[in-house]
């Protein structure tokens, strides 16, 4: 196509290359967010990633004149194929200039490996798992994003809009909550209906509880029987949940993590974190050193920000019209108002999930951004 070359990464150089082109592509915008680099780097390795025990991968970098001008990774999901009765590639890791051919290009590289694999669609922007990064931001250009969700230029929908074949598969919504001075009454009375007539509490957990007692891991658990039914979802291994345990149950503030208990079974949790959005802008391209590691220390010990992420919200399916959300929210809200954050930014939640997105309807919130998945058959 022209004089585009398309190449596979084939080692650990060619595969630091691949994930610094994003840091490079966004240098100086304000809205975009780094990732941390050794996440990224560790989540694209076979020997880092346990993903790789049901999903294979290849990642095509594109260059023009020699110039690195372009980058996607190919995925195909065993586990979440044949929970979906598919035969799927994902696409993700998709940047590149504002040029078609490359991003054609690109996605063709896609295409060619998937077919010679068996499959006979394609979809994305998809990670390896859900709690990877999912959907291309289609609304939000001028909102500060996250580290957990894609932000991209918005010349990226409008090439994917005049590809032939691409239709929208699922549409995610980001909501930005403001944190209310008094919990609402709603939440006020439902949480005392609820602890009175089905005997629910909240729990906070210790450090110990979660790591060597093991409740970190039936929080995922639990996530695994919670999301099962979403968009694209894979049940987590034993190595998957270890390792989430081990990004975030481990790091985290544990009076921004809550338990809904029933007796002695989990039925419910919250995990969200301070915003380090403003924080990993400061470092250099995602690095730790020399000094990301201050910006990063601040946010996460003294909660230098006035956002709080929403990162994940779980409730057995029987539980929620029991209104165990509610218990979850009126704990969080108390500790989100004793670190004086402001605003609470969600996670992507499915467009028709009327159950989730109706919950907000109780508190100050408007839609914040908005994510895309895409779909070609061939």
């Amino acid at each position: 196509m022209g004089n585009i070359e398309i190449k596979e990464v084939s080692n650990r150089k060619e595969l630091t290359q691949f994930v610094q082109f994003y840091y490079d592509l966004y240098r100086g915008n304000d809205f975009a967010v780094p990732y941390l680099f050794s996440e990224e780097m560790a989540t694209l390795r076979h020997d880092k990633n346990p993903s790789f025990e049901c999903c294979e991968a290849k990642y095509f970098m594109a260059f023009r004149d020699g110039k690195m001008v372009g980058r996607v990774a190919a995925i195909i999901n065993r586990r979440a194929n044949e929970r979906w009765n598919c035969h799927q590639v994902r696409f993700g890791w998709f940047d590149f200039v504002d040029d078609r051919e490359v991003s054609k290009a690109l996605l063709q590289a896609v295409e060619t490996w998937g077919r010679g694999e068996g499959m006979n669609e394609m979809a994305g922007p998809l990670g390896f798992i859900d709690t990877d990064r999912e959907g291309m931001m289609i609304e939000g250009f001028n909102e500060l994003c996250t580290m957990y969700v894609n932000y991209n230029y918005p010349y990226y929908p409008q090439h994917m809009e005049q590809m032939e074949g691409f239709v929208k598969d699922n549409d995610y919504v980001e909501m930005k909550v403001r944190v209310p001075e008094v919990v609402p009454d709603k939440f006020s009375k439902i949480t005392e209906m609820v602890r009175k007539r089905y005997g629910l509490r909240v729990h906070k957990f210790s450090r110990k509880e979660l790591i060597d007692d093991e409740w970190g891991r039936k929080i995922f658990d639990l996530l695994n029987a919670t999301y099962k039914d979403l968009y694209g979802f894979s049940q987590l291994s034993d190595r998957q949940i270890d390792k989430l345990v081990n990004d975030y149950i481990k790091i985290a503030d544990l009076n921004l993590v809550t338990g809904i208990m029933d007796g002695d079974k989990l039925v419910g949790f919250g995990i969200t974190f301070p915003s380090f959005s403003r924080a990993m802008q400061k470092t250099r391209d995602g690095r730790f050193l020399p000094f990301g590691w201050w910006h990063l220390l601040k946010i996460l010990k003294w909660h230098k920000t006035n956002i709080v992420d929403l990162l994940l919200i779980g409730v057995l399916p029987e539980y929620r019209a029991k209104g165990a959300n509610a218990l979850i929210f009126d704990d969080l809200i108390r500790w989100f108002q004793r670190y004086n954050f402001e605003w609470a930014v969600t996670g992507p939640q499915m467009e028709h999930n009327e159950g989730v997105l109706s919950q907000w309807q109780y508190l100050e919130s408007i839609p914040y951004r908005r994510h895309r998945c895409y779909r070609k058959k061939f």
